[in-house]
């Protein structure tokens, strides 16, 4: 069993920064899929970001350039670097990973982007 825990979400103001945290419940130098997801009212749930195997980090294309994803294997911990923030990325965010060819969930951190 693994489990994530999300932090850092709240209410920012548009091209305001925040990042989210997601702490793993073990040790994640052994972990080779993270990614974050968010889900917006009404929409599914869609892929921000994700660390492949290989350790390279893919982007949706509505975040490239304005999010950065990173992962520090002494903390067990997962980022999530948003700049430039726009009302539509508001959604509940959420960190996932996969281990043992089971995927897990964290509860998600709302982010709210408004004036």
């Amino acid at each position: 069993q693994v489990q994530l825990v999300e932090s850092g979400g709240g209410l920012v103001q548009p091209g305001g920064s925040q990042r989210l945290s997601c702490v793993v419940s073990k040790s994640i130098s052994s972990i080779n899929t993270m990614g974050w997801y968010r889900q917006a009212p009404g929409k599914e749930r869609e892929r921000v970001a994700a660390l492949t195997t290989g350790g390279s980090a893919i982007y949706a294309d509505s975040v490239k350039g304005r999010f950065t994803i990173s992962r520090d294997n002494a903390k067990n911990t997962m980022y999530l670097q948003m700049n430039s923030l726009k009302p539509e990325d508001t959604a509940a965010y959420y960190c996932s990973c996969v281990w043992r060819w089971t995927t897990y969930w964290g509860q998600g951190t709302q982010v709210t982007v408004s004036s």
